[in-house]
């Protein structure tokens, strides 16, 4: 037998018992992820913890630390501080949407604020975002009469025609009922969507309907906003066109403004609606995400994580989303520092940049340091409203959820032990937590979150100093523990 027959044999059992083992390695994973969601349901429906009785006892002992950084915060030097910095920064700089001169100024801004307060490797890293422009926007219904609608261009959306565009408009409830309407009935229309709010996970899939009407030859949409609470408030947000799609105007109108559509179009009326949007898209930019650090005792190579994102919509103060977060996460370190508390992890505040386009700067650091990610001990993030603290939503092991159950004991004094999985409310730590790496999100009280999301009610009226007071002590406290605990977070 020559070489070459020799040769082919040996490639073809490596190939065989390559697919095997990929085939293998593949059914553990899957086993791995079934055990995982069956863990997650034995949790969620209160499982039992049964913790060493010697690390129960080492977190009960971290209740004196507990305390002094609740006094600090509530009563002491740093009462009132989250309220304040963030305060005095959304009044500089108000909005702060991904690609703009605005929010990179903000980034400066805030590295300075990061050096004064003597945080550590105070830095930030690179990311390129898209730069999507809004310009003036105005819509008018003309037909049966003369109303202005309250609109707020989505983010990506192209605009009109210089001089705008007049059509008339029919109004839908879902994706059903447009799907049930014929071509003749949608071509050279506004689709107003009119759907009813579920949930915000449920009914944000509406956001990014223009393609679908557009395969119906429909000229622009104009979507209900993403809301449970009627009032005149337009809510923006990202949405995404389908390839090979042709592209049209899209926005958001306040649900009175819907619901008035709606009322008009089932009244029979003819609705003539103009509308002008200057939205466009430009080559994207470099922003940044920014770092700053209390460098561990003895692992400092070994990192817990807090986290918010610095960027925000274009309307708005982004008070709420994400200011409130960003600001309990750096100065939940400023606070530790102050205190003169330093644990064996190193300590890590970052801040996002372009959350609000897709999770565009957290993606980039946890790729940058991809290679790096055994040495991520914890993640945090707060992004879904910095109200009333409950307590902490988790994601990773049950017995990692009982090490988190134990610290949230000692909360009492901020009665916010409440305790729930799986995490919700921290997207751009997801990248983590995807790969098995344990995270929490801040739980709040957080009902009246999605009233202001995304709109100009989102400013600093809608915070509360004391709540963010509470906010930045639950997070300080937690973070400080998990980074000073004699054991990793279990995986």
């Amino acid at each position: 037998m020559n070489l070459r027959i020799w040769l082919t044999i040996l490639v073809a059992l490596w190939i065989a018992v390559s697919v095997e083992c990929l085939s293998k390695r593949k059914s553990r994973d899957l086993s791995v992820k079934k055990l995982n969601y069956k863990l997650s349901k034995k949790a969620k429906t209160g499982q039992k913890c049964s913790l060493p009785p010697a690390l129960v006892k080492e977190i009960a002992d971290y209740q004196p630390i507990v305390n002094r950084i609740v006094n600090e915060t509530l009563n002491g030097f740093y009462k009132g501080r989250t309220y304040r910095t963030l305060d005095k920064f959304v009044s500089i700089f108000g909005s702060r949407i991904a690609g703009s001169d605005n929010l990179e100024n903000a980034i400066d801004f805030m590295v300075e604020a990061l050096n004064t307060n003597n945080l550590e490797n105070v830095h930030t890293e690179p990311v390129l975002v898209p730069k999507w422009v809004r310009g003036q926007e105005y819509s008018w219904v003309v037909k049966p009469h003369l109303e202005k609608l309250k609109i707020s261009g989505l983010g990506s959306s192209i605009g009109t025609p210089p001089k705008g565009l007049w059509a008339n408009g029919i109004v839908v409830d879902s994706y059903e009922e447009l799907q049930s309407k014929n071509m003749e009935e949608v071509w050279g229309k506004i689709v107003i969507f009119n759907e009813p709010y579920v949930s915000y996970s449920e009914t944000v899939k509406y956001r990014s309907a223009a393609s679908k009407a557009a395969k119906l030859g429909a000229v622009a949409t104009l979507i209900r906003s993403i809301t449970p609470y009627a009032n005149d408030l337009p809510h923006t947000g990202w949405q995404n066109y389908e390839d090979n799609v042709t592209k049209i105007p899209t926005a958001a109108i306040s649900i009175n403004s819907s619901e008035t559509l709606s009322q008009m179009y089932k009244n029979g009326e003819e609705i003539l609606i103009f509308l002008y949007m200057e939205a466009k898209s430009h080559s994207p930019v470099i922003s940044r995400n920014t770092v700053a650090e209390i460098k561990g005792t003895k692992q400092p190579e070994k990192v817990v994580l807090v986290s918010g994102h610095l960027d925000s919509w274009d309307v708005g103060q982004g008070a709420m989303d994400d200011g409130g977060g960003a600001f309990v996460s750096w100065n939940s370190l400023a606070l530790i520092q102050l205190l003169g508390l330093r644990p064996k992890r190193t300590l890590r505040s970052v801040l996002w940049t372009a959350e609000e386009e897709g999770l565009i700067g957290a993606e980039a650091y946890f790729n940058d340091h991809r290679n790096s990610t055994g040495n991520f001990d914890f993640v945090m993030e707060s992004d879904i409203g910095t109200f009333k603290p409950l307590g902490l939503s988790y994601s990773g092991s049950d017995q990692g959820g009982c090490i988190i159950r134990e610290i949230l004991k000692l909360m009492q004094p901020l009665n916010a032990t409440a305790y729930s999985t799986p995490m919700e409310g921290g997207p751009d730590i997801e990248f983590f937590t995807d790969v098995g790496i344990p995270g929490a999100a801040l739980l709040n009280a957080n009902e009246r979150y999605f009233w202001y999301h995304h709109s100009d009610g989102d400013r600093m009226s809608v915070l509360d100093p004391r709540e963010l007071d509470l906010c930045t002590a639950l997070w300080a406290a937690t973070a400080y523990v998990v980074a000073d605990l004699s054991v990793d977070m279990p995986r």
